[in-house]
């Protein structure tokens, strides 16, 4: 009697090169392991999960997918990228891990919000907050040119370059109920874009933050560069547990610097990539997602940085 095939299924949203593509990868490889979309509707806590693998492309927009898949771990799917991650990431922690973990990082501060929701009370609700804000500290520490974001943000938005004081409070007072990073400006020679799959395979591309778009140009790093970032790259990775990340590296006197690493659902469309990238990255996925479908990872003891919290306490 033949065994029923594993399951991967896409979460995904206004995607239109990189799904079809994937799946129709892992159906013609005829590995046991077929591919699909998700399919729900208003599931129950007890209810079973169909798939073995669900890659999630979509729920940091559609807080009910975020829902259903930490869900899904629960039940025994393997989710990439695992939600309770996800759910618990932010680009200042982000900034404090992977200086503890020796990775060259800007300096960095993370701001109080500029306004709150209702029934927030200044002189009640943040009496842990030191009030004014000592800016000239900020700018002395930073320096000028900075960068203004948000901690949980990605895809370029809300990113401000600040040249000035003034700047910089001015775009932080337009920052409403956002949790906001001011960070150190690397002023770089060099910009790479890593493409992280699996924990373990790294295709770092040159980019071109000015025109956001990729230059294809395989031989663009030397062998010392290219070696640091693409081990610098890796442990981010594994310590975030990420089996689909993007990483920028902005280089600066022969230094990489991480100045974006918590891109759990990097842009993967062939315009964007271009088409050599591109094929890489869905023959990629393809391997990763059969293994994972055929070699199930425990994802509620996967977070490498656990230990690492314990032997600082020690």
């Amino acid at each position: 009697m033949p065994s029923t095939p594993k399951s991967v299924a896409l979460m995904v949203g206004r995607e239109w090169s990189f799904p079809p593509r994937f799946i129709r990868e892992v159906n013609d490889r005829d590995e046991g392991v077929v591919a699909d979309f998700v399919k729900i509707g208003a599931p129950g806590f007890e209810d079973s999960v169909p798939y073995d693998v669900i890659i999630d492309r979509i729920s940091h927009e559609v807080p009910m997918y975020r829902s259903y898949l930490k869900h899904a771990v629960v039940q025994g799917a393997t989710v990439i990228n695992n939600p309770f991650m996800w759910t618990a990431d932010d680009k200042f922690f982000g900034a404090s891990l992977i200086s503890k973990l020796g990775v060259a990082s800007p300096k960095t501060l993370v701001l109080p919000n500029k306004d709150y929701i209702p029934g927030i009370k200044h002189d009640e609700s943040l009496r842990n907050l030191e009030f004014p804000l000592d800016w000239k500290r900020i700018a002395e520490y930073i320096g000028m040119p900075c960068i203004l974001k948000d901690a949980h943000g990605g895809g370029w938005k809300e990113v401000y370059v600040c040249r000035s004081l003034e700047e910089l409070i001015h775009y932080y007072d337009q920052s409403s109920l956002l949790t906001m990073i001011v960070q150190e400006f690397i002023q770089w020679e060099h910009f790479v874009r890593c493409m992280c799959l699996g924990q373990e395979h790294i295709l770092p591309m040159k980019y071109d933050p000015r025109e956001r778009r990729y230059l294809v140009e395989h031989e663009h790093l030397s062998a010392r560069l290219g070696d640091r970032i693409v081990r610098d790259a890796r442990t981010i990775v594994r310590a975030l547990g990420y089996d689909m990340n993007s990483i920028e590296f902005a280089v600066r006197d022969g230094i990489p610097y991480a100045i974006d690493f918590m891109n759990p659902a990097p842009d993967m469309d062939i315009n964007s990539l271009t088409p050599q990238y591109f094929e890489w990255v869905v023959s990629h996925m393809a391997d990763l997602a059969i293994r994972l479908a055929k070699q199930p990872r425990k994802q509620s003891a996967e977070l490498g940085w656990a230990s690492m919290f314990t032997a600082s306490r020690a």
